[in-house]
């Protein structure tokens, strides 16, 4: 927190500055550097955001959502930037009851796996999208708790390259990344929220398809 609070404010001031250069010259190629400045400090920006949240760990509002609905938000925020190009299948199980948890972290969490599949996809790929509910997979919340909940499944499939074996133990580390302009950070924060939810991540790689699957507790009393 105190690194963070220490970067943001000069970055800020750093871009403001660049923005004042984009609207106060002509020079196209100035403006093109200007440009850039801008969008790095967003980057490093939201490299710091993710660092802090990693650190301080989430503050779980929790209440009964429908998961596809939070799963058809992040697909239409995808379509419109990082997942623009790709079809996204949904296959979801009509029957499921709501989860229990945070709507605004979910957000977050699936945002960054669906991310991930189209980082690890080609354009123009498929990124599957399915619900299943976990019968046999019964957690309790806390120790204190003593109410043991059914947990819902959400399966994002990609048919991309797959995991490479040098960070396949250390998937969900932070700073482990196999890609060139990666952070190493998005997977991490997913397996942050979703542990912070008394969740599981499931990760299988084989036959051409990645498989990364949540698994998040239902509402209390419908389990």
């Amino acid at each position: 927190a105190l690194l963070a609070h220490e970067i943001k404010p000069p970055l800020s001031a750093i871009r403001g500055a660049a923005e004042l250069i984009t609207r106060a010259n002509t020079d196209s190629k100035q403006n093109q550097l200007a440009n850039l400045i801008v969008s790095e400090s967003d980057r490093v920006t939201e490299l710091v955001n993710r660092m802090e949240t990693l650190a301080a760990g989430n503050t779980i509002n929790r209440k009964s959502i429908n998961i596809h609905e939070i799963i058809d938000h992040c697909i239409a925020l995808a379509e419109q930037s990082f997942g623009n190009g790709f079809t996204f299948e949904k296959l979801y199980d009509p029957s499921l009851p709501d989860t229990f948890g945070d709507k605004e972290l979910l957000i977050q969490a699936l945002i960054n796996l669906l991310k991930n599949a189209c980082e690890a996809s080609d354009i123009n790929d498929k990124i599957t999208v399915k619900t299943v509910y976990n019968l046999g997979s019964r957690l309790t919340i806390s120790a204190a708790d003593s109410d043991h909940l059914s947990m819902l499944g959400v399966v994002v499939i990609n048919h991309g390259d797959g995991i490479p074996d040098a960070i396949k133990t250390r998937l969900f580390d932070p700073f482990v990344t196999a890609k060139p302009d990666g952070t190493g950070l998005g997977l991490a924060l997913v397996a942050n929220i979703v542990t912070d939810h008394g969740g599981s991540v499931d990760v299988s790689d084989d036959d051409g398809k990645t498989m990364f699957q949540i698994n998040l507790p239902i509402t209390r009393g419908m389990s």
